[in-house]
């Protein structure tokens, strides 16, 4: 495609050169035309004049002049000569000086008579009409090489016109064919890095293009395949340690429950509150390993949700009362703001993630605070809050609180410390629901703020009632 449109440059250009040099040709020759036959009338008139003068005179100085003008009328033609081979005026411009001549071997004989001078004066009329002739065609040439100027740069103009709207159409298929290949190409390695920054793994990463974008999408799949590993490595280090620290903490659950059983003997007061502690901080232990599971699982995607309509309070009493030793132990109070509404969800799921905030509540709210749990429904999904009077997120680490890992500065409280993936088995949750939980800026309460939205894709029993009623 790019050969036609080389080719029309280069007609193009040779065209406007070839123009410039005529156009160029043509001025000179016109001025020299112009100058040469000024030059040629004056020097006719120069020659008519001496020539009558030596009528009157009969001087051997006006014979002198009237052979220095025949010389320079020679030099004249001589020089107009390229001039008249042009315009086919050879002929016509040597009848001029031979006519010259034979006035002037005329007017120098010896035995001259007056019929003679008489005639050769009479001459003068004739070429006086030859010199007119020989600059109208001149001129004539002139004019015709300038209208053959004007025909060609019309012509160029009429063909360059052609090509350009032959052209037009064939440089915008072009364009056209280098934006698709080049935008498609684009968009995929866009798509392929925006799913390594979701941690898409799975799907391996294919573009077809030119050679350097082909080669870029190579080199991405390569560190998609080594993302891949790293991902299946961790997962399987966090499968091994969750099953390898749950066999250890079922022995000390087991002891601790046969202890407050009084299997082994009646614990005195004293003794059974630390017993108490001790089996707390057990199922605390046991709630962050099935965490890492939890998570896990989420990363090689092996679960899937088991959608059931349950009533979204009594799951909150549920988690609430599992949680009673440790809001008890930090005298934080409890407020659950709930409506009694049906729910459709992972009733395991919404379990966890009400769990995981609330645990991640008492840790961060001071001694003597309360937290607040609230539950309502709108018209295309229900909506959790959860809201404290801890010290807050500060505004440095809120956009990474969702990270695997992730611990902020903020000193925490409790017996045994996070491992930072509460909040991102949190997210992982509601994701998995097609919903979204935010970190809410609000002047309500002192710490933080979560909002959950969860859509609700059909009707829940409660809700056709409702519908029916």
């Amino acid at each position: 495609m790019g050969l036609p449109l080389l080719i029309a440059v280069i007609w193009a250009l040779v065209n406007i050169d070839r123009l410039a040099e005529q156009s160029e040709r043509l001025v000179f020759t016109g001025v020299a035309a112009a100058e040469n036959n000024r030059l040629l009338v004056e020097h006719v008139g120069s020659l008519e004049r001496v020539a009558r003068q030596f009528q009157v005179l009969d001087s051997p100085e006006s014979l002198q002049l009237l052979r220095q003008d025949l010389s320079t009328i020679e030099a004249q033609l001589a020089e107009m000569a390229p001039l008249n081979e042009q315009a086919a005026t050879t002929a016509l411009a040597a009848s001029i000086g031979a006519s010259a001549r034979r006035i002037v071997t005329t007017l120098e004989r010896a035995d001259l008579s007056d019929d003679d001078e008489t005639r050769a004066i009479a001459e003068f009329a004739l070429l006086r009409q030859r010199v007119t002739e020989l600059t109208g065609t001149l001129t004539s040439f002139v004019d015709t090489e300038l209208k053959n100027l004007q025909a060609n740069t019309r012509r160029a103009q009429r063909i360059s016109a052609w090509q350009v709207a032959a052209l037009v159409p064939g440089t915008f298929i072009l364009v056209l064919f280098f934006i698709v290949l080049v935008a498609r190409p684009i968009r995929q390695l866009d798509t392929a890095i925006h799913q390594l920054g979701q941690s898409g793994f799975s799907k391996p990463i294919e573009v077809k293009g030119p050679t350097d974008l082909e080669r870029l999408g190579r080199q991405l799949e390569w560190l998609r395949l080594r993302l891949l590993e790293l991902a299946q490595e961790k997962n399987k280090f966090l499968r091994h340690m969750s099953h390898e620290l749950k066999t250890p903490l079922a022995n000390i659950r087991e002891g601790t429950e046969l202890l407050l059983d009084g299997t082994v003997g009646e614990l005195q007061q004293p003794q059974r509150e630390v017993t108490d502690i001790l089996r707390m901080n057990g199922l605390k232990l046991q709630q962050l390993i099935e965490n890492l599971l939890s998570f896990s699982a989420w990363q090689t995607k092996t679960e899937v949700l088991t959608l059931t309509d349950f009533p979204i309070r009594a799951l909150a009493i549920s988690v609430a009362k599992a949680q009673r030793l440790a809001l008890k132990a930090a005298h934080i109070q409890l407020k659950l703001e709930i409506e009694d509404i049906i729910v459709n969800a992972d009733r395991d799921k919404i379990r966890t993630v009400l769990d995981n905030l609330l645990s991640n509540a008492i840790k961060f709210t001071p001694k003597g605070g309360y937290i607040t749990i609230r539950a309502q429904q709108t018209p295309s999904s229900f909506v959790l809050e959860f809201g404290d009077t801890g010290p807050g997120i500060p505004d440095e680490e809120s956009p990474r609180i969702f990270e695997a890992f992730f611990q902020g500065q903020t000193e925490q409280g409790g017996q045994v410390g996070g491992t930072g993936i509460g909040l991102s088995v949190v997210l992982e949750c509601i994701q998995a629901h097609e919903g979204s939980v935010e970190l809410v800026d609000s002047d309500e309460f002192s710490g933080a703020h979560f909002r959950i939205d969860i859509p609700q894709k059909r009707a829940t029993a409660q809700q056709k009632l409702a519908a029916n009623a």
